[in-house]
């Protein structure tokens, strides 16, 4: 399990979900989270140090409308900035799963500074997700 420095500070996000056990599953076994608290309502993971609640409800509907690098992404979308390894090992479980990406695993920025691996999916609620990695953890707010 991953556990942040003590000097970085992590992020909590809570969003909507329509199924608590799809959403177990999902979260679990093809992210990789590890489960916290969780009541017949709402779940906690722990997404590589950072919290996620995951209540039930109608999700807000996504779109394919952001651009970066020249590729349509979809937004609103949230994530999680892995290591190179994380970075394959999910968007092979992903692919494993029979989950379809919104936008295949590829290399943003090649050769240049803030080069990355980044893809797009979506969990069982339809939420968009982003997992990307940097070449260099001392350019992910390079300019």
């Amino acid at each position: 399990m991953y556990v942040p420095p003590m000097d970085l500070r992590r992020f909590h996000y809570s969003f909507l979900v329509r199924d608590l056990e799809a959403t177990r599953r999902f979260y679990v076994d093809v992210i990789g989270c590890r489960e916290g608290r969780s009541t017949s309502t709402w779940i906690d993971f722990d997404m590589f140090g950072n919290q996620l609640s995951c209540h039930v409800g109608t999700p807000v509907a996504t779109a394919n409308v952001g651009r970066v690098d020249g590729i349509v992404v979809p937004m609103p979308h949230f994530g999680a900035i892995v290591t190179f390894s994380e970075y394959e090992e999910i968007a092979a479980r992903v692919a494993s799963a029979g989950i379809s990406f919104i936008v295949s695993p590829r290399i943003r920025y090649a050769g240049e500074v803030g080069e990355q691996g980044t893809c797009f999916f979506l969990d069982p609620s339809e939420n968009a997700i982003e997992v990307k990695a940097f070449r260099r953890d001392d350019e992910v707010f390079a300019r």
